[in-house]
């Protein structure tokens, strides 16, 4: 369509350039052709081209010529559409789009600057004067707003071609046309000084020395959008980096104006006034309470759940600095500010995951946040969320605040106020456990497992129950996968801090005998020694040698079996029918040396003959070793094992491992089918950390490393002094009773002693 014709209308306009002065036809024919021009500029596939043909080196000093003085020889002919002012102002205008539209490109931008653009530009300014504030002006309006227009493409992110604006006296008359009653001519001044003044210290301060100030101030109040939003703008700019502006700025009471701003139609508008707003709050301390005050924050926390994401990244962004108050960061929490920061927390776009975390970190500060933090479920959002975060100082700010969190309810003890309300932060999240809110009470229970100081982690969930939450959740089937994840993480946190911090639980271990009582142990030597023996075991068709001393003092059922009104207290010889030769040996050679490295190919036959026996430390030994080679594929049936067999302590060392491998565990469950034999275990692990916690019965994690370091720990579990509270053992002659236990939990396979098992 436009094929060959830009070197055809540069030709036409480079006629103009031949004579000074020229009639009225030549000037409308050069109208139109300039007006053909910019529409063909504004393509972008035809710029190269129109360059390339000479436009800057024709325009330019057409431009330039087109002065009062051509204007003033041109004599009106009636009407005002076609009199040669008129027509020179057509002209100038569309030249001046021309060069707007070439300076899209920045590889132009110094070229038409260098030629002499600015000159004319700056001239075309300069002759728009304001004779009216009623109505709009006719006439040269339209020339002045393509001038600015060109100007601000030329001087966009060309710090040469900014200062070269300032050099050349523009910014004075764009200043002027602030007042234009033409809103487009307004919206195009400021348009050019915002550019102007965008990081470019100089322009700031001439264009605030030039009283442009209280004319923008008053332009936010304007009924036009487009003139407000571009006001907001030009004072952005004017005040980034530039205290001494921004205070000056205040002075000239803008900040009430921007407030107003964030209740806009207009989202470029709100979206400008809440970065404005975080640029004010640094000002001193008394403009962020201002800020507050003057009603602020409910705009800000309506614009977070708008779907505009610029818009909530600059709310963002301005609550963050007002959150450096201690008195506003609770106001930001009481007007519904938290929930949507949490969020933002979580939102794919970086610059809102850092706005909110930074904005999080100062609520963080205030200990009366604290409760709507964690009853928001905020510690965890922060734990879930701070390796997914795309930034690294997102990332660090979010640990920042769990470190905050925790600093609230560990301070310095050396501060009286701070331990004075760390104490009051610590009493409302332990209230918090008395929500009739299921979710509430779980928030607070996980976070005080991971908050709570030591020191208060006994009497909160051992003395007080505490406790019960995390594992409530940890067996509730109808709670998410994610919840159960969380119970299983703040269970492991606790468990381990309490047996690392809470020595009494460990030291009201029942003293049991340990090695030191050697005179209980006849010594590995005696073990099926025939030297002194006085009674046999047959066990697969061999003969082991034993002593009844050793036996008796070693545990309650042999104490039965051969001091009691049973059979085998006179026999000479007892059958073993159901214990393999190598698990009886060493068992023996426990009961003799009251030491045994338990191996993994022995240790559930041996802890079964162990229970039997009630040797308790030979079951400790047994618990210890088949817990070390605990994996997620065997966890569940290791533990239905240990309700067999009555052995608690491996029961909670189950349930610790699925608490430690959670993900893994269930993954193995997680169908329709398994799911209901998974919980049901659970159900049933759990009274064994219980106890542990209740009754002081141990410690929760086990230290030892070795099965025979337990072993020495632990002790026989009966020694001379007796266990006390032995199981009824069968009358003589009554007949053995092989077989497993009843997995339900009842009497132990102890409860069946006499000859064999």
């Amino acid at each position: 369509m436009f094929a060959g014709q830009p070197s055809t209308l540069i030709e036409t306009l480079r006629c103009g350039l031949s004579s000074s002065t020229y009639s009225t036809p030549d000037k409308a024919t050069l109208r139109k052709a300039a007006h053909s021009l910019a529409e063909l500029c504004k393509q972008d596939e035809f710029i190269d081209e129109v360059v390339a043909e000479g436009a800057i080196e024709v325009v330019v000093p057409l431009l330039n010529s087109g002065g009062t003085s051509a204007r003033e020889q041109q004599p009106d002919d009636g009407g005002a559409s076609t009199s040669g002012a008129s027509l020179q102002e057509e002209l100038d205008k569309e030249l001046c789009f021309i060069l707007g539209l070439l300076a899209v490109k920045p590889e132009y931008q110094t070229r038409i600057a260098q030629s002499g653009a600015l000159s004319g530009l700056v001239r075309l300014l300069k002759e728009h004067k304001l004779t009216t504030i009623t109505k709009p002006q006719p006439g040269s309006g339209g020339v002045a707003r393509r001038a600015a227009d060109a100007i601000t493409n030329l001087a966009h992110e060309n710090v040469e071609i900014k200062n070269m604006v300032r050099e050349q006296d523009g910014i004075p008359p764009l200043v002027g046309l602030l007042e234009a009653m033409d809103v487009k001519v307004q919206r195009a001044a400021c348009g050019a000084l915002r550019t102007l003044a965008f990081k470019n210290e100089q322009n700031k301060n001439v264009i605030v020395e030039h009283g442009a100030l209280p004319t923008l101030i008053q332009l936010l109040r304007s009924e036009d959008s487009g003139v407000h939003y571009e006001a907001v703008g030009v004072i952005g700019n004017l005040v980034h980096s530039s205290q001494h502006v921004k205070l000056k700025v205040l002075e000239e009471g803008a900040l009430q104006p921007v407030i107003n701003l964030l209740n806009s139609d207009c989202p470029d508008s709100q979206r400008e006034s809440a970065l404005l707003l975080g640029q004010f709050a640094t000002a001193d301390p008394d403009t962020k309470a201002k800020i507050v005050q003057r009603g602020a924050v409910p705009s800000l926390v309506r614009m977070l759940a708008m779907p505009d994401v610029s818009l909530k990244e600059m709310a963002a962004f301005a609550l963050g600095r007002l959150a450096q108050n201690v008195d506003n960061q609770a106001g930001i929490v009481q007007l519904g500010g938290l929930p949507p920061l949490l969020e933002l927390l979580e939102s794919k776009h970086y610059n809102l995951q850092h706005n909110a975390a930074f904005a999080l970190y100062g609520l963080a500060e205030n200990e009366d946040n604290i409760p709507d933090l964690i009853r928001e479920g905020a510690l965890q959002r922060l734990e879930d969320c701070k390796e997914k975060l795309q930034v690294q100082a997102s990332k660090d700010c979010v640990q920042k605040t769990i470190n905050r969190l925790e600093q609230k309810l560990k301070p310095d003890p050396s501060t009286g106020p701070n331990l004075a309300a760390a104490r009051r932060a610590l009493q409302s999240m332990v209230f918090l456990l008395r929500s009739s809110t299921k979710a509430v009470q779980q928030r607070a229970a996980m976070s005080l497992a991971r908050l709570a100081p030591d020191e208060q982690l006994k009497p909160i969930f051992v003395d007080k129950r505490g406790i019960d939450v995390l594992l409530d959740m940890l067996m509730d089937p109808n709670v998410s996968h994610r919840s159960h994840r969380e119970a299983a993480a703040a269970l492991l946190q606790l468990t381990k801090k309490l047996d690392a911090h809470l020595p009494a639980v460990v030291d009201q271990q029942p003293q049991q005998p340990g090695r030191a009582e050697r005179s209980v142990y006849l010594g590995s030597e005696y073990v099926n020694n025939p030297t002194l023996a006085d009674i046999t075991f047959n066990v697969e068709g061999r003969r082991f040698y034993a002593h009844r001393i050793a036996l008796l003092a070693s545990s309650e059922a042999f104490r039965a079996m051969f001091s009691g009104g049973y059979r085998e207290k006179d026999a000479d010889s007892v059958d073993i029918p159901n214990i393999s030769w190598s698990v009886f040996e060493a068992m023996m050679r426990f009961v003799y040396t009251g030491q045994l490295d338990v191996t993994p190919d022995i240790a559930f036959e041996l802890l079964q003959a162990s229970d039997q026996y009630l040797l308790e430390g030979l079951k400790r030994l047994c618990e210890n070793a088949i817990a070390q080679s605990l994996t997620t594929d065997s966890v569940m049936s290791t533990f239905e094992y240990s309700e067999q067999f009555s052995a608690p302590q491996l029961g909670r060392r189950c349930l610790l491992f699925v608490l430690e491998h959670y993900d893994d565990v269930f993954k193995l469950y997680d169908n329709t089918k398994d799911r209901p034999f998974y919980f049901d275990c659970l159900r049933r692990m759990v009274p064994c950390l219980k106890d542990s916690l209740y009754c002081g019965a141990g410690p929760i994690w086990d230290q030892s490393t070795s099965s025979t370091a337990a072993g020495a720990a632990a002790g026989s579990g009966g020694g001379a002094s007796g266990a006390g509270g032995a199981p009824p053992v069968p009358p003589e002659g009554a007949q053995p009773q092989p077989g497993p236990v009843p997995s339900s939990g009842g009497p132990r396979a102890g409860n069946r002693g006499g000859s064999g098992m």
